[in-house]
């Protein structure tokens, strides 16, 4: 080893503290750049690599088939900006009754005779394209079960037909939920109904304005009216992406952070070790070392720690993507996505380039020294630094080693700038956290809609599908939570074993009856589509009023009247309504329009929701079965008690009511919050080390100073006092400075969070913050600023006198 290299060793052992800060400072800024890099490279990847392959459609147009024929929409492929077709294909909507398979929703059927073609391959993942009538694929994303052989009937239309399913296959743009021979769509066609399907692609498609102008462009020369619905393939992508898009947000605001800080920490550290071995450097240029040699040592000596935590930050990167980016192949059947090299690669060179220009920056001085000034220089302050503060704090009533305390940080500006800096992007990574898992309560309350204080669950239906938003022992679209809990299946059974289905009507007159009931209302949720978008959406149907249910309304109002509904941010953003418009509902007995009157949040079933007046659907859906009851009790009614005397009334009809409203919790919350805390962790380490270096550094060159205090008098105690107190102002000025910064992050993060996943947040969801909590924030910066003092204060506090007297 050469003699540059046992200089940079030397350093690097010697300077503990400092080593672990600049390793910890950078594990942190690589971690939460690698995971947010990650998911913003890797999310959309399964998605793209899907849509390149399968030639997926731009844009997925449904017509009306009395408007328009066939041929004339096979001339659209001539449209300005058309680069590919497909169809038109017949479609149309209907409900089927898997056998043993239980409810299911409306199904988008199409007809087509192959798989192929110019515009949206459709993937085969399990048997065959049907060839013949009587045969029918699923799309692996439709509201039934997909099982090869499974029998589904069409009980509604004439002559019943009865369909085979011979293979699973999937759309990657979700043009349709089923797939027949041509041959197969009159006998699933009501006289006078269905549609034409088309699909395009565009030369230009990567803006919602570029799929804008292409749809214009080829119903310009059609009837008005002629197109009944569309579907982007941006609207797919971004549902598709959305739950690690979720993420994106929030890490970029700790990867920036972390980055701060690393830079801040780094030149503080390489800086305060040039100003406390001035001796040293010139001891190294009398031995014959050059200025760039001198610079490069010290710049090695961040290098290697900072290196080394940037191989610990990657390794953290890709073990907190893990449980992010698990589902996110699953949506096409790939692998899970992993972290791309190149992304590692560039978050190395880029924090290790900030490390080196910064300590290069700080170095700078240690080889622009002459060497003659360096022997000749201590380790101390300059003489008469501070000396005013310390004047003016010994005015103060205040024990003598706390005003010494006081007026030390004056003595070292830049350090104790620097100092403040950590512990102000500390004060601004826990205020920011606090006020995301607040937000983060507000959603999943919204989400719940638990403001009941009692609910009677809706009964359990046989073994069926489970559509999106579903998961085990939970009705199809029914509200998450609304169903018993673990276990409670083998008390309430499903209807017809054992247990008598129970009337809603019959539940709700037995919950008016009840003494202590002050309101409620009922909820019922059936499937229905929507024209010219495939899948589902749940519509949740109310009898009585339920704007006391915990629906947070992001604009407009809630419903009061038949024939209006609300809905969540995603449905208008799907269907390019907006407040005051209308929407008609499909694959009921007959189609049902509804007015759209306000925004709710709600980001369940993917935000495809419509709430509704249960007169509204009394017509095309008169039967509402599933239906859950939410109470509120009287005042001063004890909902325990209330609870029990109901059930008694509810035993004779088979429902059961529980106290307390529906469950808020939710896997991605736990995660956010999970990921939230660990890296906030991290950084009030990175901040509290960073208090804690500069804080020993201060101690050390004083170590003198010390020995005279203590020859004088002064305690262990005392000792610790004024260590302690050096920091005090400082922590308190960044932790109030911390606060409104974390505050306004707050504001700027959430948002942007909502919108990767299609969610407008009202004001109760980001005014989380309240003046009672705010101050115990602000004297966080306090807190972290007196972590990262203890240790050296204890060292000061055990220091012998002589020993210090003796040190220079």
């Amino acid at each position: 080893m050469n003699a540059l290299g046992k200089v940079v060793r030397s350093g690097v052992g010697r300077r503990r503290v400092q080593t672990l800060v600049i390793g910890l400072a950078t594990m942190m800024a690589v971690a939460a750049s690698v995971l947010g890099g990650s998911l913003l490279v890797v999310s959309g990847a399964p998605f793209d690599a899907a849509f390149s392959k399968q030639r997926g459609a731009h844009l997925s147009v449904r017509f009306d088939a009395g408007k328009v024929s066939a041929g004339r929409l096979s001339k659209t492929k001539e449209a300005v900006g058309v680069s590919g077709t497909a169809g038109p294909f017949r479609t149309t909507t209907v409900t089927p009754s898997a056998a043993g398979a239980g409810p299911g929703g409306p199904l988008t059927v199409v007809g087509r005779g192959k798989p192929g073609g110019d515009v949206d391959k459709v993937a085969l993942l399990d048997g065959r394209w049907p060839t013949r009538s009587g045969e029918i694929a699923l799309s692996a994303d439709a509201p039934l079960l997909p099982a090869l052989g499974m029998k589904i009937a069409f009980p509604e239309l004439s002559g019943g037909p009865t369909l085979t399913v011979v293979g699973v296959a999937r759309s990657v743009t979700r043009t349709a939920d089923a797939w027949v021979v041509p041959s197969q769509m009159p006998a699933l066609t009501e006289p006078g109904g269905g549609g034409h399907q088309m699909l395009y692609r565009f030369t230009d498609a990567g803006t919602a304005a570029q799929i804008s102008a292409g749809g214009k462009a080829v119903t310009r020369s059609l009837p008005t009216g002629a197109a009944v619905g569309d579907q982007s393939w941006l609207t797919v992508k971004k549902a598709a992406e959305q739950d690690t898009a979720l993420y994106v947000p929030f890490l970029i605001a700790f990867g920036a952070l972390g980055l701060v800080m690393s830079v801040l920490i780094v030149g503080n550290v390489v800086a305060s070790a040039v100003g406390t071995a001035t001796r040293r450097i010139g001891i190294l240029k009398a031995v014959g070392f050059t200025p760039p040699q001198v610079m490069r040592a010290y710049v090695g000596q961040a290098l290697i720690p900072a290196a080394a935590g940037t191989v610990l930050g990657v390794l953290a990167g890709h073990l907190l993507a893990v449980p992010v980016l698990a589902e996110t192949g699953e949506v096409y059947g790939t692998s899970s996505p992993a972290v791309a090299p190149w992304v590692d690669l560039t978050v190395i060179a880029g924090v290790l380039g900030l490390v080196a220009v910064t300590a290069c920056a700080s170095a700078w001085r240690a080889g622009r020294l002459r060497t003659v000034d360096a022997l000749a220089v201590g380790r101390g302050a300059a003489a008469g630094r501070g000396w005013w503060a310390a004047r003016l704090a010994g005015r103060l009533p205040l024990p003598r080693p706390v005003a010494l305390g006081l007026a030390r940080p004056f003595a070292r500006p830049a350090r104790t700038l620097a100092m403040g800096a950590a512990i102000l992007f500390g004060a601004v990574a826990v205020t920011f956290t606090v006020g995301m898992a607040a937000s983060l309560g507000q959603v999943m309350k919204a989400k719940a809609h638990d403001a009941a204080d009692v609910v009677v669950p809706a009964p359990l239906p046989d073994l069926g599908p489970q559509g999106p938003g579903t998961g085990p022992g939970q009705v199809p679209g029914a509200e998450p939570g609304a169903g018993p809990g673990p276990g409670a299946e083998a008390d309430a059974g499903p209807a017809g074993e054992g247990q008598p289905e129970a009337d809603p009507a019959a539940v709700a007159a037995a919950i008016k009856a009840a003494a202590g009931t002050d309101k409620y209302y009922s909820a019922a949720t059936i499937r229905s589509t929507v024209s010219g978008l495939t899948g589902t959406v749940d519509v949740v149907a109310f009898t009585c009023d339920a704007s006391w249910g915990g629906y947070t309304m992001v604009s407009g109002r809630w419903l009061d009247r038949p024939g209006e509904a609300v809905v969540p941010t995603p449905f208008l953003d799907a269907t390019g309504s907006r407040v005051g418009d209308t929407v008609t509902l499909d694959g009921l007995a007959e189609p049902v329009t509804v007015r759209i009157v306000g925004e709710v949040l709600d980001p369940r079933n993917d935000g495809m929701q419509v709430f509704t007046d249960a007169s509204t659907l009394a017509a095309a859906h008169p039967d509402l079965t599933e239906t859950s009851h939410h109470i509120a009790v009287a005042p001063g009614t004890d909902a325990a008690v209330y609870t029990d005397a109901l059930n008694r009334r509810l035993a004779p009809l088979g429902a059961t009511a529980q106290v307390g409203g529906l469950d808020a919790g939710g896997d991605m919350v736990v995660t956010l919050n999970a990921l939230s805390m660990t890296l906030t962790l991290m950084l009030v380490a990175v901040a509290a080390l960073g208090v804690l270096n500069g804080v020993l550094l201060d101690t050390r060159e004083r170590v003198r100073e010390l020995g005279v205090h203590k020859a004088l008098g002064m305690t262990p105690r005392q000792t610790i006092a004024m260590v302690v107190t050096s920091v005090v102002v400082t922590g308190l000025v960044a932790g109030a400075l911390g606060v409104p910064l974390g505050v306004a992050l707050h504001g700027r993060v959430l948002p942007a969070m909502g919108d990767s996943v299609g969610l407008r947040l009202p004001a109760s969801v980001l005014a989380v913050y309240d003046g009672a909590e705010l101050l115990p924030l602000a004297l966080g910066g306090l807190v972290i600023a007196t972590l990262g003092a203890l240790l050296p204060a204890g060292w000061a506090a055990r220091t012998r006198t002589a020993t210090a007297l003796r040190t220079e």
